[in-house]
């Protein structure tokens, strides 16, 4: 009988690394699973958390969201108040106005969360408003440079907004974590202060889900965000009520044919004494925006000397041009004037209807003034 042929022995140790190769990848793929597993476990705990009886909505939870330390807490927008029709119109409306204000930057902003967390675009918003120069580095990558350049910018926002009243509802870490509640908080507080030519929808809550953890167990509760109330009053709650309407109203909706003779009438009043300093003055909108014509008309009508150490003379920031309109009617209400309806910002951010409101209240009380 013969014997049976060898095997070669070259053949064995290639089975060997197909072997091994073959127990690796399952390895792998086992460790995989098992980590894939971990997460789903844990993102299950966040959902079963979030539907608990307190909270019947469904609310999709990502595995990060739910790896806590301890006593830490994460908060996220319930998805059906994403579909809510006038929230969806508020990150609408901010948007357009945020491209609209940034044109001449070639900024086009797509997705507030996304394009706003890094401090980029939030910096050439605030300077192009403020019309300041914020100094800080144009591009940055790393996230301690981004977060350094948002707390430079967010710390300008809060010396604009805090004056007012406003309770600062964002800080850089709910902005650089992409929280959307906090970056439309910010949104809407600068296009009130700015007064933006828009019409925020009136209104608007979400529901927030904020998930805690407390020895060890994932916590939940909702509450509801206002992000805006009405805006009748263009500036909400933290300034005066919805004026009445005037005749200034009246003529802009009713009668714009004699808008003209009105603007000319008051051109004419103003050069009446602008004139004595060699100013003349053609654009009412534009020529008292900064409000230097209207503090030396003010000197004029009363017929004393403004110091120039009291108001900016070459006003470059939006700031410095508030300060002196805000100047101005402090001489005016020293005159005997009752304030003006007017905000100064109304003024600097050239609203036709403000400035000739407070020219035709000068007109009235000083028109026989040579």
């Amino acid at each position: 009988m013969s014997a049976a042929p060898l095997r070669s022995p070259t053949l064995r140790p290639h089975r060997m690394k197909k072997e091994e190769s073959f127990l690796g990848k399952l390895g792998g793929t086992l460790a995989r699973k098992k980590k894939a597993k971990e997460v789903s476990d844990l993102q299950e705990e966040g959902k079963n958390a979030i539907n608990a009886p307190m909270s019947p909505s469904t609310v999709d939870i990502h595995p990060e969201d739910t790896l806590l330390e301890e006593n830490e807490e994460r908060t996220m927008i319930d998805p059906n108040s994403k579909e809510d029709p006038k929230f969806k119109e508020l990150i609408k409306v901010l948007i357009d106005w945020i491209n609209d204000v940034l044109v001449e930057e070639r900024i086009i902003v797509k997705q507030l969360e996304e394009d706003l967390y890094d401090g980029q675009v939030l910096q050439k918003l605030l300077e192009k408003l403020a019309d300041r120069k914020l100094n800080v580095a144009e591009v940055t990558q790393s996230e301690i440079g981004q977060k350094q350049k948002l707390q430079t910018v967010l710390e300008a926002v809060h010396d604009l907004l805090r004056p007012h009243g406003w309770t600062i509802k964002w800080n850089v870490d709910s902005i650089h974590g992409k929280n959307l509640i906090s970056i439309l908080h910010l949104l809407v507080a600068l296009a009130m202060h700015f007064r933006a030519p828009i019409r925020l929808p009136e209104h608007v809550s979400v529901q927030v889900v904020v998930v805690r953890k407390r020895e060890g167990l994932l916590q939940t509760t909702h509450v509801s965000e206002e992000l805006t109330t009405t805006t009748e009053c263009s500036d909400f709650k933290f300034f005066s009520p919805k004026p009445e309407r005037d005749a200034f109203d009246t003529l802009f909706d009713h009668a714009p044919d004699k808008l003209s003779v009105v603007k000319k009438s008051l051109i004419t009043f103003v050069n009446k004494h602008l004139n004595k300093l060699n100013l003349e003055v053609t654009e009412l909108e534009t020529q008292f925006a900064d409000g230097v014509y209207l503090v030396l008309l003010m000197g004029l009508l009363e017929d004393y000397f403004v110091p120039l150490h009291n108001f900016y003379l070459t006003p470059e920031s939006f700031d410095q041009k508030v300060h002196n309109v805000s100047f101005a009617f402090e001489l005016m209400q020293d005159g005997g004037l009752k304030k003006p309806k007017a905000r100064p910002e109304d003024v600097v951010n050239l609203d036709l209807k403000s400035t000739l409101r407070v020219l035709y209240n000068l007109f009235t009380k000083y028109k026989n003034v040579e």
